[in-house]
This record gives C-alpha cells, structure tokens and sequence, in this order.
C-alpha cells in the first residue's frame, strides 16, 4: 500500500500545500523548472513529494534574489554542463556572484542603518523643542543642542527649503556628487 506522502498530487493540490497559485506552477513548468511525473487518466499534471521540495527551493532562491529567469538560466546550464563537475563549477560560480552582490547589499543597509540611528538620535532631541518655531527653522535650529546646519543629511534633506537656481525653484538641496557611490564602500 502507497504511504501517504507518496502520493501524486494534481496542480491544484500541489499548489494548496506550497501555498502557491495554479498559474505559478504552470509557470514553474513552462520555465522548465518543474515536471510532472505522470499524468492523469483524464489528462491532468500529477506531481510527486519531491514537486514541493522543488518549489520550496524555488521560493528560496527567490528569498535570495534570483529572478525565475537566473534560476532558469542556471538550471539549464546545469542540465546542458558535460560533467557534475562542470555542472557544480557553474553553479558555483552564479551562487558566489550572488552572495557578492547580497554583501554589497548588506554593506548599502549598514550605511542606511547608520543614518537612520543618527538622524532618530537628532530627532529624539526634537520631542522637548518649542512649537513656536516652523518645521523650515528645523535642521538650522541651534536649540537642543543642535548645530545649525548640521542636522543629520536625513533630516537635513527633509527639512530644508530648496534653493533656487536661476530664479527657480531647485528640487534638491544636495550635490549630485553627494549621492554618488563612496568607492571605497
């Protein structure tokens, strides 16, 4: 007798246990990323246990980062590769791209984080201020022991006025050579 989690599933019984759309396994499909093992008598996809490991490392992946279209691309390098080795070197090589640009990432959250602390650090100093003033003196203010002009680039951002240029009204108060990329970051 068949044990239970050996049983095929039809794609809509796939989908309800991955917590998955109909159409997202028929797009798994499409994309070669999931086969069925049979099919029905009535002609319906039938899916082994080893479907929702599938897509469960699918979902993964796409935690991860990767498009459908990368873990496409990937799988069938590793299909098309002449040897595991040759498989498992492709692979590696997406899998450590990957991970540098998840550091990089990491290292871009860390600078926001940063600002954030300091910018909420600048404004927890706000909470006893005076309601005299309007929210355009914030960020020059020298109250609370603030600097003037040396508000957090957060806030600075927020509560500055923008500066005309030409008669105009400016959009940014910041050069575009602030919003560059640190190169050694």
């Amino acid at each position: 007798m068949d044990k239970p989690e050996d049983k095929l599933l039809r794609v809509g019984e796939l989908a309800k246990v991955v917590g998955k759309t109909v159409r997202a396994m028929h797009l798994y499909e499409e994309l070669g990323l999931l086969e069925p093992v049979a099919r029905s008598e009535g002609g319906f996809r039938l899916y082994g246990p080893s479907a929702v490991d599938r897509i469960h490392w699918i979902v993964k992946l796409q935690a991860i980062g990767f498009t459908l279209a990368e873990i496409q691309g990937f799988v069938q390098d590793f299909r098309d590769a002449g040897s595991g080795k040759d498989a498992t070197d492709r692979v590696r090589a997406v899998f450590a791209g990957k991970l540098g640009e998840i550091r990089d990432q990491m290292t871009q959250l860390q600078v926001i984080e940063n600002d954030l602390h300091e910018a909420l650090a600048y404004l927890d100093s706000c909470t006893s201020c005076s309601t005299e003033y309007t929210p355009h003196e914030c960020g020059e203010c020298g109250h609370n022991g603030h600097e003037r002009a040396k508000a957090p680039r957060l806030f600075a951002g927020l509560s500055r006025r923008a500066l005309p240029i030409h008669g105009r009204e400016r959009e940014f108060d910041v050069a575009a050579t602030e919003l560059v990329k640190d190169p050694r970051n």
